[in-house]
């Protein structure tokens, strides 16, 4: 079974930075897509980025330039480091592990909270 933990969501200002990290355990390979979603209050959940090995990531548009993710294989980690963050990115992040063919390999964390406010 494969379990998903969110870290390093909080409250930021605008204008500041964090960085998410998840760390999968169980037996992710390097083939899944790992991927960032967020969902914010009275919103559907949207994808901000995702990442397979050996692919560019892609990014919702919002968050081109400002938010980077990452991932290490061998610590089974991905990130997502958030700068210049802005009021509208306050949503619950949640990381997801999909794998390309077996769709019933797909995978959630618990979610944690990003909060922009002044």
């Amino acid at each position: 079974q494969v379990q998903l933990v969110e870290s390093g969501g909080g409250l930021v200002q605008p204008g500041g930075s964090l960085r998410l990290s998840c760390a999968a355990s169980g037996s992710i390979s390097s083939l899944y897509r790992m991927g960032w979603y967020r969902q914010a209050p009275g919103k559907q959940r949207e994808l901000v980025a995702a990442i397979t090995s050996g692919d560019s990531p892609n990014y919702v548009d919002s968050v081109k330039g400002r938010f980077t993710i990452s991932r290490d294989n061998a610590k089974n980690t991905v990130y997502l480091q958030m700068n210049s963050l802005k009021f509208e990115d306050t949503a619950v992040y949640y990381c997801n592990a999909a794998h390309p063919w077996m769709v019933a390999k797909n995978y959630w964390g618990q979610g944690t909270q990003v909060t922009v406010a002044s």
